[in-house]
């Protein structure tokens, strides 16, 4: 599947394209540390989602501290300063097999498809820091975008339209971060761009994943609520923005 093919659905079920003002803000010299910085950062909180998600709603608590453990090095490193960034693939995997709770409504599935998730965020974080190496990019503590908590400000409190509205927002952001990585790619050093391009097919697939999750949990079309924020989405990348970030608006 070519590049063109790979990102026609993720146009689709995007209700705006990235305008080309991001576009330019995102190539300014100035704003290159930016972009790796938070785009590392994305791909940690990628993964912390995800496992939130295992966690909260289909393992028990040996399982839950099985998940702890297998992130705690690369929080340690973004959050403490601690370890050497190259030791971290060694680091990427899990101890233990990871079962629902007898309780758990939601199943292997969520699981499944989760674990995987995390397991290729932490790589591609690995690769950001292998590119921020690179490029002499130095990591430095930023401040979160306005982003993922302006999606997440409209997620119902109760069960289990909650856990079907966090994977709908999780669909759009994997979606919109594929999407910008296409748009990245020819702009950008070829090294970088070849990496961008490298990231489209499992961005692809994380939000295909959330959103087959969101449809089989929910149990009933919810077609509306995905248009629905769909629109909160497209706000967010259209609205103006005075903080760039990866995921930002309109540059201010």
């Amino acid at each position: 599947m070519n590049t063109t093919e790979l990102l026609a659905p993720i146009n689709t079920f995007l209700h705006a394209t990235t305008p080309d003002e991001w576009v330019e803000e995102a190539t300014k010299p100035e704003n290159f540390s930016m972009l790796l910085l938070d785009h590392l950062i994305c791909e940690l909180k990628a993964s912390q989602s995800a496992m939130f998600l295992i966690r909260k709603y289909a393992v028990d608590k040996e399982s839950s501290d099985a998940l702890l453990a297998w992130l705690q090095p690369f929080e340690q490193y973004v959050y403490k300063r601690e370890g050497d960034w190259r030791d971290l693939p060694s680091k990427n995997k899990l101890s233990k097999s990871v079962i629902p709770r007898s309780d758990s409504k939601y199943g292997q599935d969520l699981i499944d498809k989760m674990v995987l998730l995390i397991k290729e965020e932490l790589h591609h974080f690995f690769q950001v820091l292998e590119m921020m190496d690179h490029f002499d990019i130095e990591y430095r503590s930023i401040t979160p975008s306005r982003y993922a908590k302006g999606l997440l400000r409209h997620v119902k409190t109760h069960e289990p339209d909650a856990l079907v509205d966090k994977l709908i927002c999780g669909a759009y952001i994997e979606a919109r971060s594929c999407e910008r990585f296409a748009k990245l790619a020819p702009h950008v050093d070829a090294k970088l761009g070849e990496f961008y391009i490298s990231l489209l097919r499992s961005e692809a697939r994380h939000y295909q994943d959330y959103l087959s999750l969101a449809t089989e949990i929910a149990g009933k079309d919810i077609s509306q609520r995905i248009a629905y924020f769909g629109e909160v989405e497209a706000e967010l990348i259209n609205s103006r923005d005075s903080d760039f970030k990866f995921h930002s608006g309109l540059p201010a």
